[in-house]
């Protein structure tokens, strides 16, 4: 069975509600690295109840809607799915505790062609279950790599920019933990792939891999610290496109670029391999 475009583009989502507690939000911000200094009081709001606060990124693990894309209704050759971008628009903080809705719809279904895959594109809205508040818009692309050549489909959304030729502004150094990865599947993403050596092994992998998004909130906390003074309100927008997997225990070095109107352009690069994990990323700074 094939990928068909008026299934998938047309697929229903029940709304996912959601209820999270001040140890899933020190969870969160653990598993990203946060509180790695554990004498550095910037941190320690993230991590700590007596003062606590959510770490801006959260939303991307609340009211998800689960791996749909493993129904086969939806056509779609699962076991080569990878995670293409994210991008993530805050509309108002997180609180530290709360009841979250998510809802979801697909944005777009893009044909690359037969030999070059597919994109699906998951819109999520993520309101307050308490007022309905918007709080957060996040979008997911997930590269079919073995769907492509079903002959419909949407223009693609335009493309993040790539980042600047000349030597970045600013650098951050994030060590990331050997057990991250163990750490942050308890947030939202249990698929074995990223604690199971034998499956990484089936994959093509030599160990399990750091999930994605958990690589996204460590580049987030290097944005915060360097352009936020770790003030999670002052984080607009957190767009980036994932080019190649982190192993836990590597070391994440940020790159930075100023621009104009508050944005920042950023990639990652595993610093041992000295290979990009994050490109074409932007971030929007709020003054």
């Amino acid at each position: 069975m094939s990928l068909d475009y008026a299934v998938v583009k047309n697929w229903q989502f029940a709304d996912v509600t959601q209820e999270y507690t001040e140890k899933d939000t020190i969870l969160y911000a653990l598993s990203i690295g946060l509180g790695h200094d554990p004498l550095d009081e910037r941190q320690l709001p993230f991590v700590y109840e007596a003062r606590l606060q959510a770490f801006p990124t959260m939303p991307v693990v609340l009211g998800f809607p689960g791996f749909w894309m493993q129904d086969p209704d939806a056509g779609i050759t699962w076991v080569k799915l990878v995670h293409g971008e994210q991008r993530l628009t805050l509309h108002k903080p997180l609180a530290k505790a709360g009841k979250v809705v998510g809802r979801c719809r697909v944005s777009h279904v893009i044909d690359k062609g037969a030999e070059k895959g597919a994109l699906v594109i998951v819109e999520r809205k993520l309101f307050s279950a308490h007022d309905h508040v918007l709080l957060a818009t996040i979008e997911q692309t997930t590269f079919c790599r073995a769907d492509g050549g079903f002959e419909a489909g949407d223009s693609p959304p335009e493309a993040l920019p790539k980042v600047p030729s000349t030597p970045p502004d600013f650098t951050c150094t994030q060590p990331i933990l050997p057990q991250a990865a163990l750490l942050y599947r308890l947030n939202a993403d249990l698929n074995p792939l990223h604690v199971d050596p034998k499956v990484a092994l089936q994959a093509g992998y030599p160990k399990p891999i750091l999930h994605g998004l958990c690589t996204y909130g460590v580049a987030a906390h290097a944005i915060l610290k360097t352009f936020c003074e770790y003030k999670p309100e002052r984080l607009a927008y957190l767009h980036t496109r994932f080019s190649s997997p982190v192993f836990p225990g590597e070391t994440l070095v940020c790159e930075m670029w100023r621009a104009d109107s508050g944005k920042i352009h950023f990639q990652a690069k595993a610093m041992e391999r000295n290979i990009v994990v994050l490109g074409n990323g932007i971030a929007g700074i709020k003054v």
